[in-house]
């Protein structure tokens, strides 16, 4: 190489090894400025819209599994309230059952309160209690369905007269309140 080719070569690459001076001061940076606000706002409204799609996301997911939940505990109700006639023609059957009829029919009476005790058992294990008020107990609305008023001597009002049906809970959910008569006597 000559020495012609070295300088040749030493100034095209110059560039490479000098870094380049750039003036800030004298430099218009509005436009710069304008572009990284804009930028910094699409982050912020996409950062914000991330966290709305992860909350919807979250309580998708939460409501599903309470769901989920409902449906195992009272996915069953239907059929449990299509039970409880059952239950009632059998306590019905029950008591209608006097001592004559006991020794008369034993294996039939006998046979009838092993199926009652059974389909007890089996509502408890799936979370069916009755609601059995008792005659002098207060009327509660939430629990107790009254079927009619009477004035009764020595109640008050709302006291339970009389009481036709028992009710179930199905967990905490009422399934079928409980049937009674209520005092409609007034204070005196």
């Amino acid at each position: 190489m000559g020495e012609r080719e070295d300088e040749f070569f030493e100034d095209e690459h110059a560039d490479d090894h000098e870094p380049a001076e750039v003036s800030l001061a004298t430099e218009d940076t509005s436009g710069v400025d304008e572009v990284i606000a804009g930028l910094e706002a699409e982050r912020d409204e996409l950062r914000d819209r991330m966290l709305r799609a992860m909350a919807e996301a979250e309580n998708m997911r939460k409501r599903a599994d309470r769901d989920r939940r409902e449906a195992e505990q009272y996915g069953g109700s239907k059929l449990s309230r299509d039970l409880l006639p059952v239950y009632d023609n059998m306590r019905r059957a029950l008591d209608a059952a006097d001592d004559a009829t006991r020794e008369a029919a034993s294996g039939l009476v006998e046979g009838v309160e092993l199926t009652m005790r059974e389909l007890i058992t089996i509502f408890g294990k799936h979370g069916i209690v009755p609601v059995v008020p008792e005659v002098g107990d207060r009327f509660n609305a939430q629990e107790h369905e009254a079927m009619f008023e009477a004035p009764v001597p020595g109640t008050k009002a709302g006291d339970i007269i009389q009481v036709m049906t028992e009710g179930f809970l199905l967990h905490d959910r009422l399934l079928r309140p409980a049937q009674v008569g209520v005092s409609s006597t007034p204070a005196s």
